[in-house]
C-alpha cells in the first residue's frame, strides 16, 4: 500500500477499509475481542467514507476488508491473533501449482460454487473478471498482475481489447495464468479484487456494477445509498464448508456512511443502543482520545490494538550531496530520537514499537536484529564522533513534512539531530505536494518522514517499492533514491522464489543488506487502534495486517 506520511497514509487505507465494509502491545491483541460468537443479529460499522464501490476491478482494499464479504478470490488470508496471516484456498482446491521454472500457475475450482442467483462459478468468470481490471475506465485498483501476465502490457481490457492470451480456462474448473517471469507470490496476488469471478453476461453496466455485484460470498448488497447507508444481507447460496476464511456469523450488516472522525469514537466509547452491536474499522483511536480512553476501563478493555504495523521511518535522499556519503547517513542512524518520535505519535502503546528492520513483524522474513544499536533516545556522542570521522561539519539539511499531520514528528527529528550539531530546517508542506515532491523527479530536500504498508504479508512489499532501483522518480515510492545494483539483482531472485521458506530468508538477506547502507533510519512499526462496542466478538487486529478482520467479526447477544 503506498504510503506517503503515516497519517495520510494511515487516513487513506482507513477511507479504503471502511468503505469496503473498510501499531505494538506484546500481548498481540490488547483491547480485542476473541470471545465465541454467536449466529445472527445485525452488525453496523461506523464509516467516514462518504461512497463505496464493490468493484472489483476498481479496488485496492486488502484480503479482510469488507468487499470480500461479498466476493470470494481463488485464495483468501485467514489471520489469528497469535500466528502470522495465513493464507488458505477460497474458491480454488488449493494457492496454486506451479510449473515452468516459475512462471505458470494452474488453479482447480471446488465444486459446487454458487452465485447468489444460483448460478455456477465457473473459471471463465474469474478469466473475465481479470481481464475487466485492464479496461482504464475501470482503473483505480491494485495492479501487481498488470505487470506479470505475459503479453498484458498494451492490453485494455475486454471491452475494446478482446481477450488476454496469457490467462486460460480449457475447461469450467480450470484457469492456468502465464507469467512473464518467475514471481513466487502469485498466490498471494490471486488474493486480490481483481480475482473475484464476475460473470459477463451479469457486466451490462461496468461503472455501476460495483454498487450490487453478482455475490460469491456469504453476503449481498440489498441497498447502497451514497453518503447515508450500505446493507448487506445474506446470500442464500453460500456454502460455508468451502469457505475457509469467513465465518457469515450475522444475518445482516449496516455500515453507517459519511460520519465524522469524532462521531464515530464517540459513539462506540457511549456505546448506546445500537452501537453496542458498532464497531469502525477505518477511524482510529486519536491521541487527543488516548487520556478518555485510558481513564475509563470499560471504554479501554473495548479498544483492539494491533501489535505491530506499517514501518514509519525517515527517508535520507541518498541523491543528495550532503547525504551521498554511507558514513554520514550511519551517523544520522545514531542521532535519531526514536523515543521522542514515539511519543509523539502517541507513546508507546498506541503509536508503535521501535523500529531497526525494513521487514516489519508478522511478515516472513523478519527477524530482529539492529545495526545501529542504540538507547531508544539515541546516541548523539557517537554520531558527533562519526560525522568528525567523516570530515563533516555544520551539517545543514532541509526536512519535507507534512504540515498538518507531521509537524510533531519532523520537530522530534529536528531536536534529535541538533544534539549531535545537525542543523534540520523544517519544510511543511500540503500532503498533495509533498507526495509530488518526494515521489518526483525534482526531490529538492534532504530528509521526510514516511510510513508504508504491503498490500499482501510478503516481504517482496516491504523492499522493492522503497528500494528497487526502478522505483525511483516517476511517481515511485523509493524516496531515499537509493540504487544498488547488487541489492537490485537480490531482490529479482528473491522475487522468483516460490518456496515461501526459502524467499523468507533471501528477504531477510535483502533487509541487512540494504540497512548497511543505510539509506533510511527505522522509526517505529506503527501501531492501529480501534473501537467496538460491547456486544461485538471477533474483534481483534493482526501484526498483519493491523487491521480488523472484517470477515470473521460476529456478535453476542
Amino acid at each position: 500500500m503506498k504510503r506517503i506520511s503515516r497519517a495520510v497514509a494511515l487516513a487513506a487505507v482507513l477511507a479504503l477499509a471502511a468503505a469496503a465494509c473498510n501499531a505494538n502491545d506484546k500481548s498481540g491483541t490488547t483491547g480485542g475481542s476473541t470471545a465465541a460468537a454467536e449466529q445472527g443479529g445485525t452488525l453496523h460499522f461506523l464509516s467516514t467514507a462518504k461512497e463505496v464501490s464493490y468493484d472489483p476491478a476498481k479496488s485496492q482494499n486488502l484480503g479482510i476488508s469488507g468487499i470480500h464479504l461479498v466476493l470470494r478470490g481463488l485464495t483468501s488470508w485467514k489471520t489469528d491473533p497469535s500466528k502470522p496471516t495465513e493464507l488458505v484456498p477460497d474458491l480454488a482446491t488449493d494457492t496454486g501449482q506451479v510449473s515452468d521454472g516459475g512462471k505458470t500457475w494452474t488453479y482447480k475450482l471446488k465444486a459446487g460454487l454458487k452465485y447468489s442467483d444460483g448460478s455456477p462459478i465457473v473459471a471463465a468468470d474469474i478469466k473475465y473478471g481479470v481481464e475487466r481490471s485492464f479496461a482504464p475506465e475501470l482503473s483505480g485498483g491494485l495492479g501487481y498482475h498488470k505487470s506479470l501476465l505475459a503479453g498484458a502490457e498494451k492490453y485494455t481490457g475486454p471491452y475494446k481489447g478482446g481477450e488476454l492470451a496469457s490467462i486460460e480456462t480449457p475447461d469450467d474448473t480450470t484457469i492456468v495464468f502465464k507469467l512473464n517471469k518467475p514471481y513466487g507470490d502469485w498466490p498471494w496476488i490471486v488474493s486480490m479484487p481483481a480475482f473475484s469471478p464476475v460473470p459477463k453476461k451479469a457486466d451490462t453496466d461496468p461503472a455501476h456494477y460495483g454498487e450490487k455485484p453478482m455475490a460469491s460470498g456469504p453476503y449481498q448488497v440489498q441497498s447502497y445509498t451514497p453518503g447515508s447507508k450500505l446493507v448487506l444481507t445474506r446470500n442464500p447460496n453460500w456454502d460455508k464448508s468451502t469457505d475457509p476464511a469467513r465465518t457469515g456469523l450475522p444475518d445482516s450488516i449496516v455500515t453507517d456512511m459519511g460520519l465524522e472522525p469524532n462521531v464515530v469514537n464517540q459513539r462506540l466509547i457511549a456505546d448506546a443502543g445500537d452501537d453496542k452491536f458498532a464497531a469502525t474499522t477505518g477511524t482510529s483511536v486519536p491521541a487527543s482520545l488516548i487520556p478518555t480512553v485510558n481513564g475509563n476501563p470499560a471504554v479501554k478493555a473495548r479498544v483492539a490494538t494491533s501489535p505491530s504495523g506499517a514501518l514509519e521511518y525517515l527517508a535520507m535522499n541518498t541523491k543528495r550531496p550532503a547525504l551521498a556519503n554511507p558514513e554520514v547517513r550511519k551517523a544520522i542512524e545514531y542521532a535519531v530520537d526514536k523515543q521522542a518520535v514515539q511519543v509523539a505519535e502517541g507513546g508507546p502503546e498506541y503509536g508503535g514499537e521501535i523500529a531497526s528492520t525494513l521487514i516489519t513483524p508478522g511478515i516472513d522474513g523478519y527477524t530482529k536484529y539492529d545495526l545501529y544499536e542504540a538507547p531508544p533516545a539515541g546516541d548523539p556522542a557517537k554520531a558527533k564522533q562519526m560525522l568528525a570521522a567523516a570530515g563533516v561539519s555544520n551539517l545543514n539539511l532541509v526536512l519535507a513534512a507534512d504540515n498538518t499531520t507531521g509537524l510533531g514528528v519532523a520537530q522530534a527529528i529536528q531536536q534529535g539531530l541538533k544534539r549531535a550539531g545537525i542543523t534540520v530546517t523544517i519544510k511543511p508542506l500540503d500532503s498533495e505536494p509533498l507526495s509530488d515532491l518526494i515521489t518526483g523527479n525534482k526531490p529538492d530536500f534532504d530528509l521526510t518522514v514516511s510510513s508504508w504498508l504491503p498490500d499482501f504479508p510478503s516481504a517482496i512489499g516491504n523492499i522493492q517499492p522503497l528500494f528497487g532501483t526502478s522505483e525511483i522518480g516517476n511517481g515511485g515510492y523509493n524516496i531515499s533514491r537509493y540504487s544498488n545494483p547488487a541489492v537490485d539483482t537480490a531482490i529479482a531472485a528473491a522475487t522468483a522464489e516460490s518456496d515461501r521458506t526459502k524467499a523468507a530468508g533471501l528477504w531477510g538477506a535483502v533487509d541487512k543488506q540494504i540497512m548497511q547502507d543505510a539509506p533510511i533510519v527505522p522509526l517505529l512499526y506503527a501501531r492501529n487502534a480501534f473501537l467496538h462496542g460491547s456486544k461485538v466478538q471477533n474483534f481483534y487486529l493482526s501484526s498483519y495486517p493491523p487491521y480488523p478482520n472484517t470477515l470473521i467479526v460476529g456478535l453476542s447477544k
